[in-house]
């Protein structure tokens, strides 16, 4: 599941590339797409003002893949998952309160009565093909349906040990029996840290050291997530390092062929130590990030194991539940953005200071150009942004109350420990 590492969190080695360049990277990786450049390219103008001359990113188009499905997520531009992993229902209430839209994994179920708070709280859920979920087909609370968590860490022996990771064939396998028994709904597959994290223990001596099996578990899944939680980590080699959730968004991006939905997991507790809860910041780093990458989904985990076991750990902190409710509504405000292609030649950044690079996505939407950044390592840098073909104008910082001037398509912003900034420019 996405969490419970402890005992496993120790030794080894994890060889980290770090991406520290003066340039920014423009919307994570792979190549452009002129705007002629296939279906999830969009029409010349993309349909959002364009010049003519906008190259675009790969992109999975969310809306459009989750329209293949009568009972899958919304196909509405204006909706972007939100969700929490392993909750009891009589608890969505409160998360709903918070921006919650989406639950993922109903413990020992679904059952009846799991199904029937989810609906009277109206919040959806992806589960297992298990319990009464075959009396449940019609149910639009159910909207896809979860493999077994993690296949590609070690897996338990049944004898206190830990075997193999499963083979990539069998996660293939359920697949096709999932959407032979149903294929109204998406099937949803989370995977480990090891996405993000080469030199991490938990895949076991038989998969230690193995990517080859990311792209053949992609197959396994219409939507593909996985989890890695830097503040949480207690391998100094990892340990903080915030900039391992965007890493991690590009390859399982980049493994699923820009094909599938990715989303990804970010903690809001100190899972096993208080003293590793991350700051509301961090949160929010780690969330932009993560979006600034590609990502097409954000699920939270919430659950606190020591020094006493609380299932909803996030809703045990105002402080951190009110933080959690002020991102998810900037994030769903800005959704109808999110979820249009993004330009690759759009803007430019620079960072002054080349230990600090600063990341951006760049989308055009309603007449305008919005870059949204974010400091990828600690420290201070100022950036200067360059719009392709802009004039004079305004860059309003959104959710800030400032704007800053544009010059020559030109303008300059500050950036503090893992800072973001999310602009809509106007000329």
């Amino acid at each position: 599941m996405p969490a419970l590492r402890s005992s496993l969190l120790a030794l080894l080695i994890g060889v980290l590339a770090a991406l520290l360049s003066c340039t920014g990277t423009v919307g994570g990786a792979g190549a452009a797409l002129q705007s002629d450049g296939g279906p999830d390219a969009g029409p010349t103008d993309g349909g959002l003002g364009s010049d003519g001359g906008d190259a675009f990113l790969p992109w999975e188009n969310p809306p459009r893949v989750y329209a293949q499905w009568s009972h899958g997520p919304p196909a509405d531009a204006g909706f972007f998952p939100i969700a929490v992993w392993l909750q009891s229902p009589s608890n969505a209430p409160a998360y709903k309160a918070i921006g919650i839209n989406t639950f993922v994994g109903l413990w020992q179920g679904p059952t009846d009565a799991q199904l029937s708070d989810l609906a009277a709280a109206g919040m959806p859920a992806l589960c297992d093909q298990g319990g009464v979920y075959a009396a449940h087909l019609g149910d639009p609370t159910i909207e896809g349906w979860t493999q077994a968590d993690e296949p590609d860490n070690a897996q338990p022996d049944g004898n206190g040990g830990y075997g193999p990771c499963v083979d990539p064939t069998v996660v293939q396998a359920t697949y096709a029996t999932f959407r032979a028994n149903d294929a109204t709904r998406p099937v949803y597959l989370n995977l480990g840290q090891g996405v993000a994290w080469d030199g991490w223990i938990g895949r076991g001596s038989a998969c230690s050291g193995r990517l080859d099996m990311y792209p053949e578990y992609a197959k396994g899944a219409d939507i593909v997530s996985f989890d890695i939680y830097p503040v949480n980590e207690t391998d100094p080699s990892v340990k903080g390092d915030l900039s391992l959730v965007a890493k991690g968004v590009d390859r399982l991006r980049q493994w699923s062929n820009y094909q599938k939905p990715v989303w990804n997991w970010i903690e809001t507790t100190g899972i096993d130590d208080p003293a590793s809860t991350p700051t509301p910041a961090q949160v929010r780093a780690e969330v932009w990030m993560s979006l600034i990458h590609g990502s097409s989904g954000i699920g939270y985990f919430v659950h606190i194991f020591s020094p006493t076991f609380i299932e909803a750990g996030l809703l045990s902190s105002p402080t951190m539940s009110a933080a959690v409710k002020a991102l998810n509504a900037e994030v769903q405000s800005l959704a109808p953005v999110l979820n249009t292609p993004s330009l690759s030649n759009g803007a430019s950044v620079t960072s002054q200071n080349a230990s600090v690079p600063v990341d951006i996505m760049v989308k055009r939407q309603g007449g305008a150009v919005y870059i949204f950044a974010v400091a990828m390592q600690p420290g201070t840098t100022h950036a200067q942004f360059t719009v392709r073909g802009g004039g004079t104008g305004t860059a309003t910082a959104i959710g800030e109350s400032r704007s800053l001037p544009v010059t020559a398509g030109s303008f300059g912003d500050d950036f503090d420990t893992y800072a973001v900034h999310l602009y809509r420019v106007s000329f």
